[in-house]
């Protein structure tokens, strides 16, 4: 827990996530509890020794020396989930966690290619995580997207075969998967890489996102906006860009940043240097965000803490960033209308800490 006197205003603030992955959310007690489940051997800790106990994999995530070192225990993490139940456990999980750190709405990403690959049928994938969508929007209240992520260490071929099972399956017409995205390594394969699938998906107005600019440059910014991504997942390098980032702003497109996992994956050596302030002063949208939370110590409230104490934010300030995650989310109209009701009845609890300005 931080010690801002803004805490409470941080906790209880109503809040929208925008980037989480559901694979990211296996802790280190949830990969033991389903690999004993599911009789799944972890890695030998006599070449491995991080698979030893839970504590030791709980502190090897402390560690991770780059994007690609984190992504080899990610994919490792996995390799536990089998059947529809594990997946539906998975996301719960994560929905238990966001909803008790004042998640309102969440929009999470999925990576099917991935469980496909290792023999695990399309349908149990999507059926589990939509059941724990489903499970969290009935018992916590949410209201939650679930995205389709493309990985960038596969091959195009392998994420066309899945964007032609995703569009078959009716899914985005029957409002089970909602979007597509693009994630894993940035640096390496073509910026480009997913162009005919994102230009087919314009054509059938599927909302659009892509990870970017987090360890690439910005010019993997403006090719993911080139091919159609209304919204930018990380996006911290936007500031090496002044004409980019102005464009951003105009646009009013949203990044989706994740500080702690910035900080984790070496991006950048502490939250300081997670350019809030400079979006926040040129107009550029943006949402706190908690990525792979398992992995990267922390979920989303960590977030909004850590970036609390690093760039001591006025409650006004947090209402512009709750508000612009509330306008930019992939839902309706009316359910904007009610969180941004509740975001405005929630800072007038705290209006004493702003100082008396006017809402």
């Amino acid at each position: 827990m931080c010690k801002s006197p803004l805490h409470d205003f941080l906790h209880g603030l109503p809040k929208c996530e925008h980037h989480v992955h559901l694979e990211g959310c296996m802790s280190p007690e949830l990969i033991f509890t389903l690999a004993q489940r599911n009789n799944i051997p972890l890695p030998d800790p006599a070449t491995n020794p991080a698979y030893a106990s839970i504590a030791a994999l709980t502190a090897r995530y402390d560690h991770f020396s780059s994007l690609d070192d984190f992504l080899a225990f990610y994919f490792q993490g996995m390799a536990v989930l089998m059947n529809e139940a594990d997946f539906a456990d998975l996301a719960w999980w994560y929905f238990s966690k966001a909803h008790a750190d004042g998640v309102h709405h969440a929009e999470v990403f999925f990576d099917p290619q991935v469980h496909i690959d290792r023999g695990i049928p399309y349908e149990t994938v999507v059926n589990g995580f939509a059941q724990g969508c489903q499970r969290a929007e009935r018992e916590l209240g949410l209201s939650t997207r679930l995205i389709l992520c493309f990985v960038r260490h596969l091959p195009v071929s392998n994420a066309a075969n899945v964007y032609e099972k995703f569009i078959s399956s009716g899914h985005f017409e029957a409002g089970v998967v909602h979007g597509l995205g693009w994630s894993s390594t940035e640096v390496g394969p073509p910026k480009d890489m997913f162009r005919e699938q994102y230009a087919d998906a314009l054509t059938r107005n599927i909302p659009l996102t892509a990870h970017a600019g987090e360890e690439g440059d910005p010019t993997y910014i403006s090719t993911a906006l080139e091919l159609g991504a209304t919204r930018i997942d990380h996006g911290i390098r936007l500031i090496e860009d002044p004409e980019l980032m102005k464009r951003v702003a105009a646009q009013g497109t949203l990044l989706t940043v994740c500080p702690l996992s910035n900080v984790r994956l070496r991006c950048v050596t502490s939250v300081e240097q997670v350019p809030i302030r400079r979006f926040l002063e040129s107009g550029v949208k943006f949402s706190i965000n908690s990525d792979d939370p398992a992995y990267f110590g922390g979920y989303i409230l960590d977030n909004y803490c850590a970036v609390q104490e690093a760039h001591q934010l006025s409650v006004l300030e947090w209402r512009i960033i709750a508000e612009n995650s509330v306008q930019q989310s992939w839902i309706e109209d009316s359910r904007k209308a009610e969180l941004l009701d509740k975001i405005e009845s929630h800072v007038k609890q705290y209006m004493p800490l702003a100082g008396g300005a006017e809402l």
